[in-house]
């Protein structure tokens, strides 16, 4: 970033376009006093509480209590401090101040470590009449039950002592491959068709592989894939290793297998990954036909992988002014009803959302905040249609959380995964659908369209593509299998081979993208990104055809952050995701713009 030239540093940006950071904590001069007084709380706790969980309804109640004023206080200043270091990474007074807060939850953690094992050692029926005789204790119902659930998974004290020593071991694959690919890993320059020199990085590839022109996205391709070829070898040890780890710890605790394990934190069944995979497999020939038709605009005799990213349809740049992008969310956000552009309005107007790039501000976009805080939103806007999708998507995610904070203690004031990629993704959708019903213009109905088509195989297809290929990988060591680089390959090979189809040529370097994929170092993860779409999908379509009766339903969803398993609360907003119907009705979605696109096109 600090290579960009013309950048305005922070001090000359608008204040109007700046979040209201000051409502958060006015007064920094308190901050190590505070980070210091919350270490003590911590310590007192653990003197009052460790050993006592189980003496009786009302100590239980304010060791919850208690836990949760602690944490609050500290979440606050940790985030405080690191979205004022994302306004500005060269900022050393802010890089120390996260660093001292990280390095304090890191001692809460384990100063409070005995909450959990000590309350699955008091017995059910103690904890359950606890319930009932303290009515206050009833906001952690939920959370005990959860936690009664997950016992048999709980090993003995001296067990989950050990286990805790080991963790920093057990996370080595997951650290050695960051740095190999982070710090380590090296990619020669891509050279155009005229001869010039572009650096190939991980920020840089993707823009690479837009490129109209074909020899740049080649040579962009091979760079990258050449880089990695080159360390399989290492890498596939780390990873083979990595999936052990999933599948020893799993038997450690009980587990069937290491899916079940990374499913029971929410609760989910494994009919959920299994449908996806399958329904998404059912309606693989309407990806084949997508990738075709691909093919067919291109006007390439062979398609490669690399040229599966660049642009079909090309339209005149038009700038989007911030002012006007808002406009357009409004407008495509009524569907939401008024209460949703309310509180979305008050928002903007409070200071929630930091807009435009400047010296030293971290790249990309994010929501954030604390319990106790606005539901903050990071951008870097340049005025591209792009970046109204991603304000709405961001601020789907903002006003989950406020729609929860407002309705949720602070125990259920957060989202899992599972939920918080559907509550920005309806957004995205709705607005999609708001721009395609304003659209007449054909060339530009089949930009939008394709833009929607893209995000299916994006997210849809090829995330489904790889937790087939995690689970293929956990079973192979379940069964007994050593993981070699040359059997991955292979794998991974016959997976892209089935998911795009005939109309993409086999060329030997695509076999080795797994080995770039951070999320398999956290496994059973990125399957959620594709039931998040199918879920969004589906709550997208019923507001739009049943009006106020589903977007009620969808708001009260919004309020329930993680107040219950994430399959219970979609149901909320009349979305099943334990059956394949959401992910048909999200297949049927994709094949009709698909008939919409091609039937466009064939018109020219």
């Amino acid at each position: 970033m600090s290579a960009k030239k013309g950048l305005k540093s922070r001090d000359q940006i608008d204040p109007k376009y700046k979040w209201n950071i000051e409502a958060m904590i006015s007064d920094e001069s308190t901050i190590d006093k505070d980070l210091q007084k919350i270490k003590n709380q911590a310590d007192k706790y653990a003197a009052k509480y460790a050993g006592h969980l189980g003496d009786s309804a009302q100590t239980l109640y304010d060791a919850f209590a208690s836990r949760d004023r602690i944490m609050r206080k500290l979440e606050k200043i940790f985030v405080y401090a690191h979205m004022r270091r994302d306004e500005d990474n060269a900022n050393s007074l802010y890089q120390g101040m996260t660093d001292k807060a990280m390095a304090v939850i890191a001692y809460v953690s384990a100063v409070t470590s005995f909450f959990t094992p000590e309350l699955l050692s008091v017995k059910r029926k103690t904890l359950l009449g606890f319930i009932e005789e303290n009515p206050e204790l009833k906001t952690y119902e939920f959370v005990i039950k959860d936690a009664l659930r997950q016992k048999e998974h709980v090993l003995g004290k001296k067990e989950e002592a050990v286990l805790a020593q080991m963790g920093e071991v057990t996370g080595a694959t997951n650290d050695i491959f960051t740095m190999l690919n982070n710090a380590d890993i090296r990619f020669e320059d891509a050279v155009d068709s005229k001869g010039r020199k572009h650096p190939v990085t991980h920020g840089s590839y993707g823009k690479l592989l837009e490129s109209k022109d074909r020899v740049l996205r080649k040579s962009a391709y091979d760079s990258m894939y050449d880089a990695y070829k080159g360390l399989i070898n290492t890498i596939s040890t780390a990873y083979n290793y990595n999936t052990k780890t999933d599948v020893v710890s799993a038997r450690i605790r009980n587990f069937g297998s290491a899916r079940e394990a990374a499913l029971s934190g929410d609760n989910i069944p494994g009919s959920v990954y299994d449908n996806l995979v399958s329904v998404v497999n059912e309606n693989l020939p309407n990806m084949h036909r997508y990738v075709a038709l691909r093919k067919k605009l291109l006007g390439v005799d062979k398609m490669y992988m690399y040229d599966m990213y660049v642009p079909l349809i090309k339209i005149p740049k038009k700038k989007i002014p911030f002012e006007e992008g808002l406009d357009i969310i409004r407008e495509a956000l009524k569907p939401l009803g008024r209460d949703y552009i309310r509180k979305m309005n008050k928002g903007i107007s409070q200071g929630w959302i930091d807009v435009y790039e400047n010296k030293g501000k971290t790249s990309g976009a994010y929501s954030f905040g604390c319990y106790d805080s606005y539901p903050y939103i990071l951008l870097n806007y340049a005025d591209t249609l792009r970046d109204v999708f991603t304000i709405i998507h961001e601020m789907g995610h903002s006003m989950h959380s406020k729609y929860t904070r407002d309705a949720q203690p602070y125990i259920y004031g957060s989202h899992s995964i599972f939920t918080a990629e559907t509550a920005s993704t309806v957004n995205e959708s709705l607005l999609m659908n708001y721009l395609l019903d304003q659209e007449t213009a054909p060339r530009m109905r089949e930009y939008l369209l394709n833009m929607y088509l893209e995000e299916f195989r994006t997210t849809l297809f090829r995330q489904t593509m790889f937790a087939e290929f995690e689970d293929i990988t956990h079973k192979a060591i379940e069964a007994g299998q050593v993981l070699t680089s040359d059997w991955m390959c292979e794998e991974y090979q016959a997976l892209n081979d089935k998911y795009y189809g005939p109309a993409v040529e086999r060329d030997d370097t695509i076999r080795y993208e797994w080995a770039r994929i951070p999320h398999f170092y956290n496994a059973f993860y990125v399957y959620k990104y594709a039931t998040g779409y199918s879920a969004a999908t589906a709550i997208c379509s019923k507001i739009l055809t049943e009006g106020k009766s589903a977007a009620d339903a969808y708001i009260d969803f919004l309020r329930t952050g993680e107040s219950d398993y994430p399959i219970e609360l979609l149901k909320i907003a009349c979305v099943d995701m334990s059956g394949p119907e959401p992910i048909r009705k999200a297949m049927d979605k994709f094949n009709e713009l698909l008939d919409e696109f091609e039937g466009l096109v064939n018109k020219r």
